[in-house]
């Protein structure tokens, strides 16, 4: 089949229906341990017999996700298909290797099923309150996900971006304090520190995910030089003199953006760099397309969600100065707009107010 084939208008809706096709077979293969039995070629046979499943229907599954991309399929004449792990699934899907990502990818499947299920709700009545710890970076149901399915994305995915985003900033590099503000988990920090051996400081979140933060630190060794600590960025002090601050997909939950960014901009070191990364929403429909899906039942009840550009201006609007903004993909679920910013130094506030 040629893939200039001429299409239906309509097949981009009927492609979202049989996108919940594809969603349940990843989870029913995460769900039956399958990746973990594919390290190895097999014919969809020998798994089902290894893992007592019906051997046509298991047969049908392999073929689907390999037409996805996760599986490899080998053919050979009078002989069952034999199949074996993409790279991806060996590096993501597998449970015993070091970026297993499943468990996580189904938390988000739960939470956006969830808040998909309520989308016509909050379009006739308003927003409508969270009823899952899935909706709210709060609380002891956010600590767990912190602790499991959060912490797995952050360890093998958003710390690797965070590393290759302070790779490109020597500055970054030079730094010695750090602020990892609303930093969950604590994983970025610990690889931030692991690479940076100057480096020491905070990771801020809630009291109960600080918590799994700190464990996390202690069982990395790194003691010494990090800490977890307790509060409410709106109102709880944040501590001072920071030369570098990181904050990813945070301030989408504050109730007022620009007064965290006047906490930060206090708690920071003259000359301080602050690295912003958040999800925007892109001025054209291709690329909203691979953001909105992800951010649209959050900014239905209330959350903040803001055009591309606006973190920037209000970033200096706060009076960070040497403003710079770039896009990642990086990260989990949908790309994500970089935006850093320097705190001034005494000579530089007293140029700028003389303009």
């Amino acid at each position: 089949m040629s893939n200039n084939l001429p299409l239906h208008p309509l097949n981009t809706c009927w492609d979202l229906a049989a996108s919940a096709v594809r969603a349940e077979a990843l989870d029913a293969a995460l769900e039956l341990k399958l990746f973990d039995a594919l390290t190895e070629p097999s014919t969809a046979a020998e798994l089902a017999a290894r893992r007592d499943l019906h051997p046509l229907n298991t047969s049908h599954l392999l073929e689907l996700l390999w037409s996805m991309g996760l599986l490899r399929r080998q053919r050979h004449d009078a002989e069952p298909d034999l199949y074996e792990l993409s790279a991806t699934a060996r590096e993501f899907l597998v449970r015993e290797a070091p970026g297993y990502c499943g468990d996580a990818w189904r938390y988000r499947l739960t939470s956006l099923r969830g808040m998909a299920s309520r989308l016509r709700a909050h379009v006739q009545q308003g927003p409508q309150l969270p009823q899952s710890a899935f909706q709210s970076a709060t609380g002891a149901g956010w600590a767990a996900a912190a602790r499991a399915q959060i912490g797995q994305e952050q360890r093998t995915i958003s710390a690797a971006g965070a590393l290759s985003i302070v790779g490109q900033l020597p500055q970054a590099q030079a730094s010695r304090r750090l602020l990892d503000l609303g930093g969950g988990p604590g994983w970025i920090a610990i690889e931030l520190a692991r690479h940076l051996p100057n480096l020491s400081g905070v990771v801020f979140d809630w009291p109960e995910t600080a918590l799994v933060a700190q464990e996390n630190i202690d069982s990395s060794g790194l003691s010494r030089r990090l800490s977890a600590q307790g509060g409410d960025v709106a109102v709880d002090s944040l501590g001072e003199n920071y030369d570098l601050v990181w904050c990813s997909s945070v301030l989408h939950f504050v109730p007022d953006i620009q007064a965290v960014l006047a906490k930060v901009m206090a708690a920071m070191a003259p000359g301080g760099l602050f690295i912003f990364v958040h999800a925007e929403l892109p001025p054209t429909a291709e690329e909203a397309a691979r953001v909105m899906p992800f951010y649209l039942p959050m900014r239905m009840v209330g959350r903040h969600v803001v055009p591309e550009g606006t973190t920037a201006a209000l970033m200096a609007d706060a009076g960070f100065i040497g403003i710079n903004s770039f896009a990642s993909g990086d990260f989990p679920m949908s790309p994500v707009q970089v935006v850093v910013g320097r705190k001034p130094q005494a000579s530089e506030r007293s140029e700028t107010s003389n303009v």
